[in-house]
């Protein structure tokens, strides 16, 4: 049913200025609010400080990145990395009503990136009614000036982030690598998660993305945060953790199983990445320290 309402009217709208030490280290909301559209709503930007994250409550819309458009929907999440040309408007018809934050911290380009929201920019089935109460709580906090707010609030938006990514991947594998991951990179990260026992080489996954090698190492890098072969090494040390949690196997055995042909060189990469040797780290995850 349609929307009744001839001109967009803002509920609610609220503008937050955090101070330096929450920018570095939370992710704070510089701008929030609640609107009910009219036919008429439209915003186009080529750049724009910040990520706008926009819950779709009623009604519906569409939202353009990278020259596409996408259809929005109730309960749909819209993630707008407003770095890059973006633009979003009313369904003439049945205008949306809207929740949305703007939210600036560290790490968000990577996050955008991991989620693919230059591509796909709307997330359904993330649980309406908890995103919901979570824009509601980020809104009383920054109308309420509590000290602790900052982090409560980075806590609101953390919890939002992990909606959105369990709504990605709850199709499985095949949505995994789609959601996620570019197309070309797909393939690659798969082999690795799948044989990260065996010596792979940086040209045999280029190979697998269609890339040459420099491309590929600058693509891997820029989409993952670091570079294939740390990834893949990250990844065998995840394994050896799992496996010297649950087995009695030796060091020497699971260094062979993750794909490392010298223990010393494991042990060595283990405490590299942990902090803690092989031995250490099983004692205390085994309760015998």
């Amino acid at each position: 049913m349609a929307l009744r309402t001839r001109r967009t009217r803002f509920v609610l709208s609220l503008h937050h200025t955090p101070g330096e030490p929450s920018r570095s280290v939370f992710y704070s909301v510089v701008r929030a609010g609640h609107l009910i559209a009219g036919p008429e709503h439209r915003i186009e930007r080529d750049t724009y400080p910040g990520h706008e994250l926009i819950l779709c409550l009623r009604g519906g819309g569409f939202v353009r990145v990278a020259g596409r458009e996408h259809p929005v929907r109730p309960g749909d999440l819209v993630w707008v990395n407003c770095y890059h040309p973006h633009a979003y408007r009313a369904d003439s018809r049945s205008p949306w009503e809207l929740y949305w934050i703007r939210v600036e911290g560290p790490g968000l380009d990577r996050i955008a990136g991991l989620l693919s929201a230059d591509r796909l920019p709307v997330v359904t089935g993330a649980g309406r009614s908890e995103m919901k109460g979570l824009f509601e709580r980020i809104f009383r906090r920054l109308q309420g000036g509590r000290p602790d707010a900052p982090a409560f609030i980075s806590a609101k938006v953390a919890r939002l982030v992990a909606l959105l990514f369990s709504a990605r991947l709850k199709l499985g594998d095949v949505a995994r690598t789609e959601a996620v991951l570019p197309p070309a990179l797909a393939r690659p990260v798969q082999t690795m998660r799948l044989y990260f026992h065996r010596p792979l080489r940086v040209a045999e996954l280029a190979a697998l993305a269609g890339m040459s090698e420099s491309s590929f190492m600058r693509w891997f890098k820029q989409v993952m945060g670091t570079s294939p072969i740390d990834w893949l090494r990250r990844e065998r040390i995840t394994q050896a953790k799992r496996r010297l949690s649950e087995t009695n196997d030796s060091i020497k055995e699971i260094a062979g199983q993750v794909g490392y042909s010298d223990q010393f060189f494991f042990s060595k990469d283990f405490k590299k990445c942990t902090g803690s040797t092989p031995t250490d780290f099983r004692r205390r995850e085994q309760g015998r320290l």
